[in-house]
């Protein structure tokens, strides 16, 4: 039987919120998920590797994903590339359906404070559940794919990580809920990132604004920020930055 958009959506959702050596048929959350779309744990699993054999941060690595990806996946993974806020808002409504089919309601309230908001339009509570829903989505595929730590320094307690947005909340509207632009640091890395003091640039590369060197010389400075500079990165294991979106915080944001 062959896969509908709607079950393929589910797929991407989960494929954003799952670290890739989960993908596996023994897996509870892919036991109950294949339950919930009338297919197998080994089907849903395999689906999962299909569409790593999409992602160019799978293959980049050395690694290959499950070959035979469907003319369908190649058109939603598209899709996703393409226009990554409704399709993740899409794939999530579909996801919230199916829990509340199940009668497994998830507290969105708990979000509101992990990713940082700067603005958003509309007052309705729609307008609000909609913001929130992009919050818990992005936050899990930006930790999934740095599987739970930050980038920059390899801290991995959860209440000290963010998912950043590399161009602003604020500023793209289009690309709130695009994997490729988010890093996940730790709470100080984040605000140090937010306010331009530190970057990473295209290639990967941390960056520490002069105007921060010139102010601040403590040894525990020195330690957690100003010895980053010129460090990598350690880059996510699925779902990568893109380029043009460092390129944008490197070039409008960092204070140089």
């Amino acid at each position: 039987m062959h896969w509908t958009r709607e079950q393929l959506l589910v797929a991407l959702n989960l494929y954003c919120q799952m670290d890739f050596g989960k993908f596996h048929q023994g897996n509870p959350r892919i036991i109950a998920v294949a339950k919930q779309i009338g297919r197998t744990p080994s089907a849903l699993a395999m689906k999962l590797c299909n569409l790593a054999s999409l992602d160019p941060a799978i293959t980049a690595s050395g690694r290959k994903g499950l070959a035979g990806a469907s003319a369908l996946d190649r058109h939603v993974w598209a899709e996703f590339q393409e226009n990554p806020d409704n399709i993740g808002l899409e794939s999530q409504e579909i996801m919230d359906n199916l829990a509340a089919d199940n009668l497994v309601l998830v507290d969105l309230s708990s979000q509101s404070n992990e990713v940082h908001v700067e603005s958003y339009t509309g007052t309705s509570i729609t307008a609000l559940v909609k913001v929130r829903k992009q919050q818990h989505l992005f936050r899990k595929a930006i930790l999934s794919g740095y599987e739970n730590r930050c980038c920059m320094t390899g801290i991995s307690h959860p209440s000290l990580l963010i998912a950043s947005h590399i161009v602003p909340w604020a500023s793209d509207e289009n690309n709130r809920l695009n994997p490729a632009n988010g890093l996940c640091l730790s709470a100080l890395h984040d605000k140090a990132f937010d306010k331009g003091l530190i970057t990473v640039t295209p290639d990967m590369i941390i960056r520490v604004s002069q105007k921060l060197r010139d102010t601040e010389n403590s040894p525990m400075a020195q330690m957690y920020l100003l010895g980053l500079d010129g460090k990598l990165i350690t880059p996510p294991h699925k779902l990568a930055p893109n380029p043009d979106f460092l390129n944008y915080h490197s070039t409008k944001i960092f204070l140089g």
